[in-house]
């Protein structure tokens, strides 16, 4: 992915690039992990334990194994080259949360949706709110071990979205999976973005 470079003068010393990704989905689907899987700085959590606060709130269906969860926001960095750095923050999954989702949102080129075929309803919250902002969004299907395989295909009609929003398998624990979603992200927030404008000018 050509990311292009900038024409200053050698020497010359400029700030790179910041460009604000969230990762999105419903409570215990990988956020967390993702973010940290791919940050290159040690990532700043806001996790706290799971209490009896939480009893007939919080659904654990499908992760009754998860002690905590983010009550704030995920934080990382990846530096891409001297001119580009990407910002990722991670959302906290519950409804009581999503007071945070309008701040963290601001700025954002685009989202990753992460999704668990277990839980597949669980990404509606998160699709219906980029949708209605106009954000680029790409859905992740993380890979977890006990969950049944769908076809990607599938999904993207299980979960009623658009053709051109790309859906893909990851595996949230590893780097390089990871980044391939980010990626993907970035391509299409591009081509969203260069769709729009040619929309505006009438080309």
């Amino acid at each position: 992915m050509d990311y292009g470079h900038s024409d200053r003068p050698a020497g010359a010393t400029t700030l790179p690039t910041a460009i604000k990704i969230l990762v999105a989905g419903g409570f215990g689907v990988g956020k967390t992990t993702m973010v940290g899987a791919v940050s290159e700085t040690r990532p700043l959590r806001t996790e706290e334990v799971l209490t009896e606060t939480g009893v007939g709130i919080d659904d654990l269906s499908g992760v009754e194994g998860k002690s905590t969860t983010t009550v704030a926001m995920d934080f990382g960095r990846i530096t891409i080259s001297d001119d580009l750095v990407l910002y990722l923050f991670g959302t906290p999954g519950q409804d009581r949360f999503w007071f945070v989702w309008d701040e963290l949102a601001l700025g954002a080129i685009g989202a990753v949706v992460l999704a668990d075929t277990r839980r597949l309803a669980d990404c509606f919250p998160s699709i219906d709110y980029f949708e209605g902002r106009g954000t680029p969004f790409v859905v992740a299907v993380n890979c977890f071990a006990d969950a049944r395989q769908y076809r990607l295909d599938e999904v993207q009609a299980a979960l009623n979205l658009d053709p051109g929003v790309p859906v893909l398998l990851c595996d949230a624990r590893q780097r390089e999976s990871s980044k391939e979603v980010l990626v993907t992200l970035m391509e299409h927030a591009m081509k969203t973005r260069e769709a729009r404008r040619r929309a505006a000018s009438g080309d």
